[in-house]
């Protein structure tokens, strides 16, 4: 005759062992979802034009190089990154433009009260523009893409199906979540210390640096206030701070703080010399002409600013872009958003000419500032 408290162990047991059955399970399909996120990522072209998400995202860097494309073209000169959007005309023919620069064309639909002068019923423009890295991104920043402009994962992989690949295959939702998870995996991550602080680690912190030049480096990059005495320090922490060096400094204060776009003069300059076209901007009963390779922001929002009900106008959304995190950068090259700096040695160039033109002379990064400069950001795993 069994006791009653042998019924109770027996149901405790049977309890437990379902919950476990339970649990592998869920595991199991999270597993198979990952499984299936890597296999829709790496090899599924929606019948498409053959582009993968791998196509254009590698898992060594999340973007395409010049020094990529040229070898992918060596290869294969019909590689499907050289098709449509990677093509000079947009339409599969010339691969100058991928090969010199690594830029794909974007159409971006223009905001009602936008138009171009010279064609005036155009409702978008194509434009130049860097491939995104899909390393660290998805994971740690949920601002997505250069300009914003994607709301989600999800979103932003519905649209590059459908833009980038032409798909002739609907993804359905459960299709385009499994890419979205896979894109938060281990494999995404430029070092253990980003992973786990995904997962609710500690907080990265600045490297310290060994040698004389990484530690005079750091200094450009410790979130500081503005000193007049020593103006260097914290330059390049005004608008790389923040665990990922992605945020403005909370020196910046409150208002600007929150903010994640801002120009440094890449379309101002547009070294590239890429194609300029005039913008109208219709504000209020004004019309606001805009002359610029490539507006950035501003062709999302629709806004030639910011504007904060209590600090007022607070930046300038023309030409502005997202703050890149700067963590792992080594592995993400090239830089800014239509890849005008090919080295880390370029991005220290282009800052010192930017903060010497904006500053009428006043901070001046000497050759031996941009060393140390790119020697500190070798050391941002």
């Amino acid at each position: 005759m069994n006791r009653p408290g042998t019924r109770i162990f027996i149901a405790i047991v049977i309890l437990l062992f379902l919950r476990s059955a339970a649990f592998q399970a869920q595991e199991g399909n999270s597993v198979g979802n990952r499984n299936d996120g890597k296999r829709l990522f790496e090899r599924e072209t929606f019948g498409g034009n053959g582009r993968t998400c791998l196509t254009c995202h590698s898992l060594e860097t999340g973007t395409v190089s010049p020094a990529d494309a040229l070898a992918r073209f060596q290869k294969n000169p019909k590689d499907p990154l050289f098709l449509h959007d990677g093509s000079d005309d947009g339409h599969g023919s010339g691969v100058t433009r991928i090969l010199k620069d690594a830029t794909i064309l974007i159409e971006i639909p223009l905001p009602p009260n936008v138009s171009l002068k010279d064609d005036p019923n155009a409702r978008s423009v194509t434009l130049r523009r860097a491939i995104p890295t899909t390393l660290n991104t998805p994971a740690l920043d949920r601002v997505l893409m250069l300009d914003g402009r994607a709301p989600t994962l999800s979103a932003q992989a519905a649209d590059a199906i459908a833009g980038h690949a032409q798909t002739t295959q609907i993804p359905d939702s459960r299709d385009l979540q499994r890419i979205a998870e896979f894109q938060v995996t281990d494999a995404f991550f430029t070092s253990k210390e980003l992973r786990d602080f995904s997962h609710g680690g500690g907080y990265p912190l600045l490297p310290e640096g060994t040698t004389d030049s990484e530690k005079r480096g750091r200094v450009f990059f410790e979130d500081a206030p503005f000193n007049p005495v020593n103006p260097k320090r914290g330059a390049c922490a005004f608008c790389h701070s923040g665990p990922l060096l992605n945020e403005m400094s909370r020196f910046a204060g409150p208002a600007l703080q929150k903010e994640r776009f801002q120009t440094v003069g890449i379309s101002e300059f547009n070294v590239l010399g890429n194609p300029v076209h005039i913008y109208l901007f219709k504000v209020g009963n004004a019309t606001v002409e805009v002359k610029s390779p490539d507006p950035g922001r501003a062709l999302i929002t629709g806004k030639l600013d910011d504007f904060d009900p209590v600090a007022g106008p607070l930046f300038n959304s023309v030409n502005a872009f997202k703050i890149p995190i700067l963590r792992g950068l080594t592995k993400t090259a090239p830089y800014f958003h239509d890849n005008s700096a090919k080295t880390l040695e370029d991005v220290a160039a282009h800052y010192a000419f930017f903060f010497n033109v904006i500053t009428g002379g006043f901070i001046n990064f000497t050759k031996q500032d941009q060393e140390d400069m790119v020697n500190f950001m070798k050391l941002l795993n």
